[in-house]
């Protein structure tokens, strides 16, 4: 709600005769409620544009391009960036996870700029994110057989606060550089992270990381047990 008539008078933008008239007068602008079929369109839409998004699976269609055959055939079966990389093929495995990541944070711009066409834009941004991380772990065309989404986890966070990007990368390269195991490393950074976004006062990006850090520890299932019995493959293994 916006009482312009009261701004107009404070900045002395109208004569004496038209302040008179307007500081007598309720002159208010308030928004039009949405009809029901925006309200769908306002939240539809960018949770479509964010699941196609995340559901493209560069890793796979990398590999396929480069003569590698079906990444799924080899090592952990995952489409993602660290499966790649145990094809040998480093610089694959890093257009990866940068292709992974900016499909999240694409999600989340798009996103944005529909919701705010209905005054939207955060509930857009967050509801872009969280399809763009679902449409990853879970693509329709793989039968929903999708990675473990960690790129796509940064590039979402990139896009709605880039400090929590931040962290989580920075956590991510400590553990890595100690345990030399990318699953420890991906699952203590995305522990970190809703608790630090919370702590910065970024709320809503805090609860929206959360639900992904608990959506990425539940594909970590495989990995955790692997760990504990010592079995977890290390950063740069070969299938």
């Amino acid at each position: 709600m916006i009482k312009v008539g009261n701004i107009l008078i404070a900045i002395g933008a109208l004569p004496l005769s038209a302040q008179a008239a307007l500081a007598a007068a309720d002159f208010v602008l308030t928004p039009a409620p949405l009809s029901p079929l925006e309200t769908a369109v306002a939240y539809l839409a960018p949770a479509a544009l964010g699941y196609l998004l995340g559901s493209i699976p560069f890793g796979l269609l990398l590999t396929r391009l480069a003569g590698l055959g079906d990444i799924r055939g080899i090592g952990s079966g995952n489409i993602g960036a660290t499966n790649v990389l145990r094809t040998g093929r480093k610089g694959l495995a890093a257009l990866t996870l940068v292709l992974d990541a900016l499909k999240g944070t694409l999600a989340v711009l798009l996103g944005y700029a529909v919701g705010a066409r209905f005054g939207l834009a955060i509930d857009g941004s967050l509801i872009a994110g969280l399809a763009a991380f679902l449409g990853h772990l879970f693509p329709a065309w793989l039968g929903f057989k999708g990675g473990k989404g960690v790129a796509t986890y940064i590039g979402v966070i990139g896009g709605l606060a880039w400090i929590g990007a931040l962290i989580f990368c920075g956590v991510w390269l400590v553990t890595a550089l100690v345990t030399r195991y990318s699953s420890a490393s991906a699952l203590a950074a995305s522990v970190a992270t809703p608790v630090a976004l919370l702590t910065l006062g970024h709320v809503p990006e805090a609860l929206l990381s959360l639900v992904m850090t608990l959506l990425l520890l539940w594909k970590h299932q495989g990995n955790i047990r692997r760990l504990i019995k010592g079995e977890e493959p290390r950063i740069g293994a070969k299938a």
